[in-house]
C-alpha cells in the first residue's frame, strides 16, 4: 500500500507463482491494472512449473497467467495492461 501510495509501480516475478507467497499474492490482488508489472528476474526465481530450473524471460507468460488468476481477470486483460505499462514505465519498449 505504501509503495503504491507513493505513485510506484509494482512488478511482479516468478515468486507470485509459488504457493507460499501468500503477502506477494495479497499485492497482486490489491496493485491497480495500470499500476502492475510482469517480470522473470532471469536467471533466478523460475516461476511454477519451472522452479529449480534456470528461470528464462519467455516464463514471464506464468506470471502472468498467476497475476490474472489470483485476480479472478481474464488472462488477455492482464496480459494487455502487464505489457501497456511496460511500454509506459520503460519508454522506447515495444510489444
Amino acid at each position: 500500500r505504501t509503495c503504491l501510495e507513493m505513485g510506484a509501480w509494482l512488478s511482479f516475478s516468478g515468486i507470485v507463482t509459488f504457493a507460499n507467497a501468500s503477502a506477494l499474492h495479497d499485492a497482486a490482488r490489491l496493485c491497480p491494472a495500470e499500476r502492475m508489472l510482469a517480470e522473470t528476474d532471469s536467471p533466478y526465481l523460475a516461476p511454477v512449473p519451472h522452479r529449480g530450473s534456470t528461470n528464462r524471460p519467455a516464463f514471464v507468460t506464468y506470471v502472468v497467467a498467476a497475476l490474472a488468476m489470483l485476480r479472478d481477470q481474464p488472462l488477455d486483460e492482464v496480459r494487455a495492461a502487464t505489457v501497456a505499462n511496460a511500454c509506459l514505465a520503460f519508454p522506447g519498449v515495444r510489444p
